[in-house]
């Protein structure tokens, strides 16, 4: 066994201006990527829905796309095969906007995650408001609202408690993917592990050293998802249903009590 801690403690534990800025690049990576990601699946959902067959064939194309094809390929295809097929420069070297610069590839990898993930997102939010009673709908339609605002203040404040746990595995699990942006050049952890490991030709070191930054960030994220869980589990077990207040103007308007509990 030649396991060399003079290269694995300096690397990992007094990291390199490199090594920060890469793990820079991971989290806010990983954080615009899904804030991304829930928005196309938020989209992607209600289009699933719609009565247009258009909007509803463009929304199941989309996800039957991004969920049937590798991540990987996705990137690549973005960053190097759709600026040749169309003939333009997509992604230049550096985007200026204000006083920060954003490399192109990074760009390009953020783009690719997210709308890699509004297709798994899509399917989250589905199911969110799928598990929402129907009667919610109806109660709330009978009150004179209108369908978009029925899903807007009705619905999707319901789902959210069932979307919330899997959209923070999602993060988590994005905060990994991110590392997929190596391959397009990016300098985010573990370009910045192969790197090392290519001028030092000791490539255990330095990539066990990042693997130690991957826990770090979802074992904090772990914490964060718990908390954000507890909090919402406790607003589930004594706070008031979210259609409370519109089922007893629905009582008071109709003259009778709403039929069972309203979830």
């Amino acid at each position: 066994m030649n396991f060399n801690f003079d290269d694995f403690l300096p690397f990992t534990f007094q990291p390199s201006t490199a090594l920060i800025g890469g793990l820079a690049i991971t989290i806010y990576a990983a954080i615009i990527a899904q804030l991304l990601g829930v928005a196309l699946g938020i989209l992607a959902a209600l289009g699933g829905r719609s009565r247009n067959p258009i909007i509803n064939t463009i929304s199941g194309f989309y996800v039957w796309i991004f969920r049937g094809t590798p991540v990987l390929v996705q990137i690549l295809l973005l960053y190097t095969g759709l600026p040749v097929l169309l003939g333009i420069d997509l992604f230049p070297r550096l985007y200026e906007l204000g006083p920060i610069d954003f490399r192109g590839a990074v760009v390009a990898g953020i783009l690719a995650l997210g709308v890699n993930e509004g297709a798994y997102m899509s399917e989250i939010v589905r199911a969110g408001i799928l598990s929402v009673d129907p009667g919610q709908a109806e109660a709330a339609k009978s009150l004179g609202m209108t369908p978009r605002k029925t899903m807007r203040r009705i619905v999707l404040p319901q789902a959210l408690r069932v979307i919330v746990p899997p959209l923070g595995n999602e993060f988590n699990n994005m905060l990994k993917t991110t590392s997929l942006m190596s391959v397009i050049g990016v300098g985010e952890l573990l370009r910045v592990a192969t790197d090392r490991s290519s001028s030092t030709f000791r490539p255990f070191e330095p990539l066990l050293g990042v693997c130690v930054y991957y826990l770090a960030l979802t074992t904090i994220w772990g914490f964060i998802q718990g908390r954000i869980e507890k909090r919402l589990g406790v607003g589930q077990a004594t706070g008031e249903p979210v259609l409370g207040f519109w089922a007893r103007m629905l009582s008071i308007r109709t003259g009778r009590h709403a039929e069972g509990p309203m979830r």
